[in-house]
């Protein structure tokens, strides 16, 4: 297993070891041990597990949760994406920035996108199935959105925008800077994050 770098303190790029031969691949996607030593904090569990099918082009995000927020570890086990991270954890010295990692079938990467970060990904292949631990419950209640195309954000998806498909919800949510008051986690210099 390889931790790539990232520019993003938090978010972590996994790449497992994956052993293949003329019958096929094995690999670990997950192992709470090893997924500690890297930076996962063990006190958060995973409790859901999620798999998402899409086409060519569709962007689904940004998302976060309010409350006690939610941490993700996303891979990409048919296709290829490009996952995204956005910082949003109010003090934090990189809040409002963004950092992608390519997740494909070929390099079994994985991204962890932790409590206090926006999440989304834009498919790159024609199809792409992306699943997804995370560490509370899907809730609507906290779901909350902000915009995929939010210019002082200004993430670059890889296609051209006439190219993108976004869903309704998506496609109405607000800019960060319409909702940065109402952001409830904060950060802290230890690398914690806490509500506000």
């Amino acid at each position: 297993m390889r931790v790539l770098p990232t520019r993003l303190a938090g978010l972590v790029a996994i790449e497992p070891d994956s052993y293949a031969d003329e019958r096929g691949f094995f690999l670990e996607t997950y192992r709470r041990a090893w997924h500690e030593e890297i930076g996962i904090p063990a006190e958060q569990s995973f409790v859901q597990d999620n798999h998402s099918r899409s086409t060519r082009g569709v962007v689904r995000g940004l998302h976060f949760q309010v409350g006690s927020g939610v941490a993700k570890l996303v891979r990409c086990a048919r296709g290829r994406i490009l996952d995204v991270g956005v910082d949003l954890r109010r003090g934090s010295p990189t809040y409002g920035r963004w950092e992608a990692v390519e997740l494909d079938e070929q390099s079994m990467r994985e991204l962890y996108v932790p409590v206090g970060f926006a999440h989304g990904f834009c498919v790159l292949s024609d199809v792409a199935d992306v699943l997804y631990k995370q560490t509370a419950y899907y809730d609507t209640e906290v779901e909350r959105g902000i915009a995929w195309d939010d210019p002082d954000i200004g993430v670059e998806w890889s296609l051209p925008v006439e190219e993108l498909t976004v869903s309704d919800r998506d496609a109405q949510a607000p800019r960060l800077s319409e909702i940065a008051e109402e952001l409830p986690l904060e950060w802290h210099p230890q690398g914690r994050c806490t509500a506000v």
